[in-house]
């Protein structure tokens, strides 16, 4: 599909490119830029992002935090000695470099490359996660940063959060326009399928998925972003009500009748001892 093989060097229909550069083992930083100037999704690592930029010829002129966790913040403050940006973040997140907190539901006005992003309170993985959320226009089809919030096929875990703030967190992205683009911050696509296929094996758009995915990472290409229509049928934390993941879900914690909830996070559980 298109999102994918298009991911490297992704323009999408828009005058915004939205590329992601690799990072420590299997993270992305999303840089989004217009060809001149450049915004920073969660840079964990800055030479890899101060090469692209370079590169590229573009400056930096705002960055953009999910969360807490070193490998999305520890390359701002190498960034600040050179670029004197807004760090737009969550509020409730003790993040030093954070000038611009948020607490979900404000809009977030970049001049520069132009964009007005969504922010979403998405608690869960961490008690103050949050998400931008970037509509169709400049960037092509509509975009989604969120983090360790929601992967191809997997979510993140619950490190802070309850199950129940999870999948609240994870409805509230999934209500987002189909055709929203995923721009998640790690390369866990593969093996994400091998548990979701263990969950839900008779899947056949999880199973096509696992044949595309396996063929990117082998041409070396990344496999995101994915859509949301996607991950709604192939990803199954977001399908704690689909009658697979419901029977996969009850057979693995031994009892029926779960609640939805105790399906996520007997799914969520699961995942976390899954080798």
């Amino acid at each position: 599909m298109d999102a994918h093989a298009d991911a490297a060097s992704d323009k999408s229909a828009g005058t915004l490119t939205v590329f992601p550069v690799p990072a420590f083992q299997d993270n992305y930083v999303w840089v989004i830029d217009n060809g001149k100037d450049a915004v920073a999704v969660d840079p964990g690592e800055a030479a890899p992002v101060l090469a692209y930029l370079d590169a590229r010829g573009l400056t930096l002129r705002a960055i953009l935090i999910t969360h807490k966790h070193a490998d999305h913040i520890g390359g701002v403050g190498t960034l600040l000695e050179r670029f004197d940006v807004p760090v737009h973040g969550p509020a409730h997140e003790a993040i030093a470099c954070v000038d611009h907190p948020h607490n979900g539901g404000e809009t977030v006005h970049i001049a520069a490359p132009e964009m007005v992003l969504q922010v979403i309170d998405v608690p869960g993985h961490t008690a103050g996660h949050i998400a931008y959320f970037l509509g169709a226009g400049a960037a092509g089809a509509p975009r989604l940063f969120c983090g360790d919030t929601l992967f191809s096929c997997g979510c993140g875990r619950l490190f802070e959060g309850t199950p129940a703030q999870m999948l609240a967190s994870l409805d509230a992205l999934a209500a987002l326009p189909p055709a929203t683009l995923v721009h998640c911050t790690h390369e866990y696509t593969l093996s994400n399928i091998r548990f979701a296929l263990a969950v839900d094996p008779d899947n056949v758009a999880l199973n096509a998925w696992h044949r595309e995915a396996t063929a990117l990472r082998a041409a070396g290409r990344p496999t995101l972003p994915t859509t949301l229509a996607q991950e709604r049928v192939t990803n199954p934390f977001l399908r704690s009500d689909a009658p697979p993941v419901i029977a996969s879900a009850e057979e693995h914690a031994g009892r029926a009748s779960l609640s939805r909830e105790a399906v996520f996070a007997t799914v969520r559980g699961w995942k976390d001892t899954f080798r």
